[in-house]
């Protein structure tokens, strides 16, 4: 045969093989066969990135997700236990054998978490005598440990935000932002100096100097009675902590100006002294009166 003949035209069809046994297209089957393992490998690659940042955010969101923001309680399941027992005893015939409160004696504690819970029974609220507006401060039915105990169980239950632990007060330079933040979000309920103020509907805003840094805490996370939920997102934790630093260290310092009237301030407290002045003069100039007659 001549070269010059082509080999569909002399065969009658086209060879798979070239006359020398190779196949023609042997090096672009190859490039494309390559092209397509580094396309697998670039698509599994990318699917084991996208599903490593999902786990990722997924364990993030666990660890973090609920959290008070000061550090998480640890709690054993013996405290588990030890809390369901106490609420059998105390607070099932108000809130339910399964937290789900029960029509005119106890709102459900699905969602109220443990600081709630800690709040109101380390402060002698809960258990309560009696239903009405307000629940005044009893010394406690629990020590520290049973009331953690309790936390413990209904948080297990129920969810919601966690106990504080750690430390929860803010240091000195905290307190020009913690006095800031206690008249924009605290004064308007709990007075000015944290000595508390009536509300409507015979609520109460009870005084601050007796509660101590893990109930002021609690009690931002959980929004007892009347007061607001502060989450993270309305006042972050370095806040809170600062607001507790300021009550803390004006209950434990001494008013500048002397003898104050419940540190209600200058103007209020040289009125209430005028009109007692006045009225103590009156009471003289009526006795020497009488006397000289």
């Amino acid at each position: 045969m001549n070269d010059d003949i082509d080999d569909e035209t002399e065969l009658g069809f086209e060879p798979a093989v070239s006359a020398t046994g190779a196949s023609e297209d042997t090096g672009a089957s190859r490039t494309r066969r390559r092209s397509r393992r580094g396309g697998l490998r670039r698509r599994l690659g990318a699917t084991a990135v996208l599903f490593a940042a999902l786990a990722a955010m997924g364990a993030g969101y666990a660890a973090f997700a609920g959290t008070s923001g000061a550090s998480s309680t640890g709690t054993s399941q013996e405290d588990v236990q030890a809390g369901h027992q106490l609420y059998q005893v105390s607070c099932i015939t108000c809130h339910g054998a399964n937290l789900e409160g029960i029509r005119g004696q106890g709102p459900t504690l699905i969602g109220a978490g443990g600081a709630a819970v800690y709040f109101q029974v380390s402060t002698g609220r809960m258990p309560a005598v009696g239903q009405g507006a307000y629940e005044a401060r009893k010394p406690a039915k629990f020590n520290e440990k049973q009331t953690e105990q309790l936390a413990a169980y209904i948080e297990s239950i129920g969810g919601g935000p966690q106990v504080p632990t750690g430390k929860l007060r803010g240091d000195d330079k905290s307190l020009g932002d913690g006095g800031a933040l206690f008249r924009i979000n605290c004064a308007s309920c709990h007075g000015t100096t944290g000595r508390g103020a009536p509300l409507s509907a015979g609520k109460i805003a009870p005084g601050l100097y007796d509660a101590n840094d893990k109930q002021m805490y609690a009690a931002m996370l959980s929004g007892p009675e009347s007061m607001p939920v502060f989450s993270n997102n309305a006042l972050t934790p370095s806040e809170k902590k600062a607001i507790i630093a300021y009550i803390q260290t004006i209950k434990a310092s001494n008013d500048p100006g002397g003898a104050g009237i419940d540190r209600i301030g200058p103007v209020s407290e040289a009125i209430v002294i005028w009109v007692a002045g006045i009225g103590l003069l009156m009471v003289v100039i009526l006795w020497i009166g009488a006397r000289s007659q």
